[in-house]
């Protein structure tokens, strides 16, 4: 084994994890911090708008963006499956540098435009591959009960990075009109830097699992891709379970994704907040969520990880009809029981969808295939939310989307009581229960 592979005389910290194990950790919590820093978030909107571009045109290029996200997820997964986690985590760093880049060479619409198309690119180069690499890379170091621990950790540091420096944003562009786009790309860097310092993970040069068999046919690249694209969908297609769990996580993305990003501030000013106070519900709602993410060991061990996942989207779906009949400090603190809902539920789906992966699948692409259906619902409810804003009806938009989400997850709990889909208790409910306790 070389002196950069895993497993080798690593000797344990004192945490129980290897020194090996404790670098993938460390490395991830960089990573995950400084690749997720985008200090152009708060004011994107009016920056774009400064530089001449209309509403049709600001929310077009958003429309393109999830689009070009869902486009790229298919060939990124498979990307990840054949060049490997760690070197798919150095592109997706390299282009969220350039494209953080893009409006400052030109602030005009085809600059935002190629901004927003390479923000998707590096977004859907990691979003698999991170979450694959920090498993497999815990995994081969036999310290995976730490993983959700370490999932939730690092979260919820990108989630307090954002709290400390969004509200400098304003500041700093007093001093430097382009500081957001600047600082975002030198963030990425670092998320660079952080990800070539990752170690090899033995037997997975350039990827993971079924992939590494693939790539003994050398240079038929174009069978191979398709070889990894079958497997994974033959995968969900032979795993009711697998299948089912990211069904459920589709009510978890869809409703943090709308309420965060899309109805945000028309809730806010439905009740009477003024724009100047968004930015500090925004950091409280922040705070909240992250320290949801850093304590999914809170939850109690008696109940299952997949009843918890259909309890805390429930608790979101509730959470927003409430808004409807509530004053604006009401809706506040109920945004900020949604965010703290939202950081407990994720590290959790996270865990059960890769407990689900079966072995030797290709976990990257599996991942991708997950984030290309929740990315579709989100765009086709994204249609439903501008319809239902345009037309006056937030609050029947709110009480719809719990209805909805009720719906769904009470189908999921009828297919599992039914015994139509049997939980793999082997592969997913005790290892998740294990790492409560980490």
């Amino acid at each position: 084994m070389s002196p950069g592979t895993t497993g080798a005389g690593t000797g344990l910290t004192p945490t129980g994890l290897t020194r090996t194990a404790h670098r993938i950790i460390r490395l991830n919590y960089g990573f995950q911090l400084l690749f997720n820093l985008l200090w152009w978030m708060p004011v994107f909107y009016a920056y774009q708008k400064q530089a001449g571009l209309s509403d049709g045109q600001i929310f077009g290029i958003q429309s393109i963006y999830y689009v070009a996200f869902c486009l790229f997820e298919i060939p990124t997964g498979l990307i990840a499956d054949r060049i490997g986690a760690r070197n798919c985590l150095r592109a997706g760093a390299v282009v969220m540098t350039a494209a953080n880049l893009a409006p400052v060479v030109s602030a005009s619409y085809t600059g935002f435009l190629l901004h927003f198309l390479a923000i998707a690119m590096g977004r859907s180069l990691t979003s698999g591959a991170a979450s694959a690499y920090l498993y497999d890379g815990l995994r081969a170091e036999n310290c995976e009960e730490h993983y959700l621990k370490a999932e939730g950790t690092a979260r919820a540091w990108g989630l307090a990075a954002k709290v400390v420096c969004w509200p400098l944003v304003g500041p700093l562009m007093s001093i430097a009109h382009t500081a957001p786009y600047v600082l975002s790309a030198a963030s990425a860097a670092g998320s660079l830097a952080c990800a070539v310092g990752l170690p090899r993970l033995a037997g997975t040069d350039g990827g993971t699992g079924a992939s590494a068999a693939a790539r003994k046919d050398g240079g038929r690249r174009g069978r191979a891709f398709l070889r990894d694209a079958g497997a994974a969908l033959r995968c969900v297609a032979s795993s009711r379970w697998l299948g089912l769990v990211m069904v459920q996580g589709v009510a978890v993305f869809t409703l943090s994704r709308i309420c965060q990003v899309n109805l945000f501030q028309p809730i806010l000013l439905d009740h009477g907040i003024k724009e100047a106070s968004h930015g500090g519900v925004l950091a409280a709602m922040t705070v909240a969520e992250a320290v949801g993410s850093a304590r999914p060991q809170w939850l109690s061990r008696r109940v299952t990880p997949v009843a918890w996942v259909s309890i805390l989207s429930l608790a979101l779906a509730g959470t927003l009809a409430a808004m409807t009949l509530g004053g604006p400090w009401a809706v506040v603190a109920l945004l900020c029981l949604f965010a703290a809902a939202t950081g407990f539920v994720y590290p959790v789906q996270r865990k059960l969808v890769n407990d689900a992966v079966p072995a030797n699948a290709p976990r990257a692409t599996l991942l991708s295939v997950e984030s290309i259906v929740d990315r579709a619902v989100c765009a086709l409810a994204a249609i439903a939310v501008g319809a239902y804003v345009s037309a006056g009806r937030l609050d029947a938009l709110l009480w719809h989307s719990a209805l909805a989400t009720a719906v769904l997850l009470g189908a999921v709990q009828l297919l599992l009581r039914s015994g139509v889909v049997k939980r793999d208790r082997a592969a997913v409910e005790a290892p998740a229960a294990e790492a409560w306790s980490s």
